[in-house]
């Protein structure tokens, strides 16, 4: 009967508790309830488990794979060490809004159909806004407020998607497909919006550092990685993930580079690491999705360790830009040693986990001879190397003394940041040990002379470059314009003048129509066929419209076009 218990209720039990209990009883609830569901998340045996009838459809609320599996006990274990950074500085509710985000991360993870699917990623929308809105500033509400409605946009074309596919097919079962129809089109389409494809990828840039220093430790692991074990389940192979990934890739590297706010270099890195695991899933081989899953695996790790040591940093300082920081290794020697751990997972260096896994997805493009992909992928790791490896530690740690002196990190944030430091290290020294949890047979070495070789002095020729361009590389306090000031700034200026155009046009038309009703009344007995009732009525083609009328109006449309094509 364990089986039927789903990890993900033990979460969202575990959330009114968080909010009712005090001292160590909720800290209690906090540090074991993800441990229960970690350990529940190895009760589940691979296929379904657990299967109901809603309508004419098979709803299956758990279903059990390797790659399920993975996936759902990185979620887990991040759970656990988010709530044990967070419990002694953040209010409650938002670890309460982080867990239950996670929860819908882990049911996403044993969804075997899409209307859990579907549940549990609006779920997660919704509650990682509520993480972000506990920043408690004034740019955390407007950056929660897009986050929310850019996720909303993507929920909606996935549940198009999902309904149409459904009434196609007849079935709403999780299975690969390639999008060659309106229906996958939308489904893959609702998936890129939460990978943070182009041309969206902003949001993540936007919303992310505005959370509090614990919130966006949470952010960082959860919402990209789901999309990134759906599109794995839904569209191995699909090859316009190639082009997209290697657009991610390069844009995270070039927009990390021009940022000067330490949280949102982090920000783009991550955009730029899904872009491997995009990349690798548009390949579509055995070695290529291995890779992806496990890179996406490591990458939780050393992200959130990237974001702890950052949040550190701004829970004690209160400063966020590259500009007004530098020397702070002299007082956080522990939050130093964990970045710097971290930094170098992300660039792939020896012996870290980020090597065991970035490697495997070169690997995957050399053996499918996609040579220009393999070439753009080994630049791209030079350029996290510059970016979040050397740039981000530097600045925030080495660079000229800032003449700040804090204190170190709290121990319950030390605690955590050694644990993932320490992952980071094992994961790489025994690669093995990771390698026979993915979904597939692994036959893939790491540690070969020439991959150590090649990827020494690719770090180590991207590391002079850097100090060699140092004074390039210096920020100053610029902000960088993403696509995103399309819609923030162009279109609100264009809705604007286009609204105060058609408010001069209408008091123009309507002067005019003054004018000729006057001269209509005025000479009834030239228009033989004007009858007196005719003349006191007044009909105001040319009112305006409330938001709700027009909101209503609108819904009534898509509603109608939506049992139209339906039908």
């Amino acid at each position: 009967m364990i089986e039927w218990l789903s990890p993900t209720m033990v979460l969202l039990a575990s959330t009114p508790l968080i909010g009712l209990l005090r001292g160590h009883f909720r800290a209690t609830v906090i540090l074991v309830a993800p441990l229960i569901s970690l350990w529940l998340v190895w009760q589940v045996p691979d296929g379904v488990v657990m299967a109901l009838s809603f309508f004419e459809y098979r709803i299956e609320p758990i279903e059990g794979s390797a790659l399920r599996r993975l996936f759902a006990t990185i979620f887990a274990l991040m759970t656990f060490v988010g709530g044990l950074y967070a419990f002694r500085q953040s209010r409650w509710y938002e670890i309460a809004a982080g867990y239950v985000y996670a929860a819908g991360a882990i049911g996403v993870c044993f969804a075997g159909d899409l209307i859990t699917l579907f549940i549990y990623w609006e779920l997660m929308a919704l509650f990682s806004t509520i993480v972000i809105w506990c920043g408690g500033t004034s740019a955390a509400r407007q950056a929660g407020i897009r986050y929310a409605t850019m996720h909303l946009l993507g929920g909606t074309i996935l549940m198009i998607g999902i309904i149409s596919l459904a009434l196609e097919s007849g079935s709403v079962d999780i299975v690969p497909l390639r999008a060659s129809d309106f229906s996958t089109w939308m489904i893959l389409i609702g998936l890129l919006v939460n990978v943070a494809a182009p041309p969206v990828s902003a949001w993540l840039a936007d919303a992310y550092p505005e959370a509090s220093p614990t919130g966006s430790v949470f952010l960082s692991a959860f919402t990209t990685k789901t999309a990134v074990f759906t599109l794995i389940l839904m569209f191995p192979g699909e090859p316009i993930l190639i082009p997209v990934g290697l657009y991610m890739v390069m844009y995270g590297i070039i927009y990390a580079l021009l940022e000067n706010d330490a949280r949102r270099i982090l920000a783009y890195s991550i955009v730029n690491q899904v872009g491997f695991m995009v990349c690798a899933i548009g390949i579509g081989t055995e070695l290529a999705l291995n890779g992806a899953a496990a890179h996406a695996f490591a990458h939780i790790i050393y992200k959130a360790l990237l974001f702890m040591s950052a949040g550190v940093v701004v829970y004690r300082t209160g400063i966020s830009k590259c500009t007004d920081l530098g020397g702070l290794f002299r007082t956080m020697p522990i939050t130093m040693v964990c970045g710097v751990i971290g930094a170098l997972a992300i660039s792939g260096f020896p012996l870290t986990s980020g090597f065991t896994t970035k490697t495997m997805i070169s690997q995957a493009a050399a053996n499918e001879s996609l040579v220009a992909v393999y070439f753009l992928l080994a630049a791209a790791s030079a350029g996290v190397f510059l970016h979040a490896g050397i740039k981000f530690p530097w600045f925030v740690f080495f660079q000229k003394d800032s003449g700040l002196r804090p204190k170190d990190a709290p121990w319950n944030m030390s605690a955590a940041m050694i644990l993932f430091a320490a992952l980071c290290i094992f994961i790489g020294v025994f690669p093995e040990l990771l390698y026979r949890h993915l979904p597939y047979a692994v036959d893939f070495n790491a540690y070969t002379p020439t991959k150590v070789i090649y990827y020494l002095q690719l770090l180590m020729f991207s590391g002079l470059a850097f100090f060699l361009l140092l004074p390039l590389m210096r920020r100053t306090r610029t902000i960088s314009l993403d696509i995103d000031w399309l819609w923030r700034v162009a279109l609100v200026a264009l809705s604007r003048n286009l609204s105060s155009w058609v408010q001069a046009t209408t008091v123009h038309l309507n002067t005019r129509r003054v004018r000729w009703l006057g001269q209509f009344n005025e000479r009834p007995s030239e228009l033989g066929y004007v009858t007196r009732k005719q003349k006191v009525l007044r009909i105001d083609l040319w009112r305006n419209w409330s938001i709700g009328s027009t909101a209503l109006w609108i819904a009534v449309l898509l509603i109608s076009y939506v049992a139209i094509y339906v039908t």
